[in-house]
């Protein structure tokens, strides 16, 4: 058998049986997948600003509040209540004064705080707001202690929303479209009702305790509040905070 043909049936037999053969075809060069680089992270929670609390006017307050630096605080000579305005890197709470503040690596004296006269509340409300409005709300605490209680029907849902409505008149320019505000009831010195209405603080609605509210009409406040970003409207974008950065609040 002449050569040519012999090597051609040896290499038909190898293909057969899968060995390779005496004369293989020489190797592909191999082509690298590339991966497609992940999406950029296209959601956003509304958060309110840091400071919307102290630019209040005093008739919404009731008290004295100022942002300042934990470096300021530590120099308080009187009680008052203090708070990281968004985070949780240290407790909120009444300190009897500046020397009470915790301290920590993390605590350096540049850390953003929230200064506030210390009140008494004789009712506490949690409204959850959307495009300017109640949508539902609860009382949460009376004189400091877990309460909740629907608003729908309460004693002061008036005067809840009665405040709430003038205070989103005028000042409620100054939060997303998707938002928690607490407001209470000043407690007077007796323990009693002072019959003055103020706001406790702005958080946001997804990360919320929603106590006795609504739990449909929380959700279509809390759903507003976090999406797509190419869904965001104009006027939210100055409140547009990162997932990853996100506390829950009480």
């Amino acid at each position: 058998m002449p050569s040519r043909r012999r090597r051609a049936l040896h290499h038909r037999i190898d293909r057969v049986h899968h060995r390779p053969s005496a004369t293989p075809e020489p190797p592909r060069p191999m082509q690298r997948h590339q991966p497609r680089p992940p999406p950029a992270l296209s959601s956003w929670l509304l958060e309110p600003s840091d400071d919307w609390l102290a630019t209040l006017p005093y008739e919404y307050t009731r008290r004295r509040i100022a942002m300042a630096t934990l470096g300021e605080a530590r120099r308080l000579s009187r009680p008052a209540f203090v708070k990281p305005p968004s985070d949780k890197s240290f407790p909120a709470a009444v300190y009897a004064d500046g020397g009470r503040l915790p301290t920590g690596p993390v605590l350096s004296p540049d850390v953003p705080v929230q200064i506030s006269d210390v009140v008494t509340w004789a009712a506490e409300f949690r409204l959850y707001l959307l495009d300017g409005e109640v949508r539902t709300g609860s009382q949460y605490a009376t004189f400091g202690r877990l309460e909740p209680e629907r608003l729908d029907g309460h004693r002061y849902e008036d005067a809840v929303l009665e405040f709430a409505d003038d205070l989103l008149a005028t000042s409620g320019g100054g939060l997303p479209s998707a938002v928690v505000v607490d407001i209470g009831l000043l407690a007077t010195p007796e323990h009693g009702a002072a019959d003055q209405w103020a706001v406790v603080e702005a958080n946001m609605a997804g990360f919320s305790n929603c106590y006795a509210a609504d739990p449909d009409r929380v959700l279509d406040v809390v759903l507003r509040s976090a999406g797509p970003r190419t869904q965001m409207a104009q006027r939210d974008r100055p409140f547009c905070h990162n997932i990853e950065d996100a506390h829950p609040v009480g």
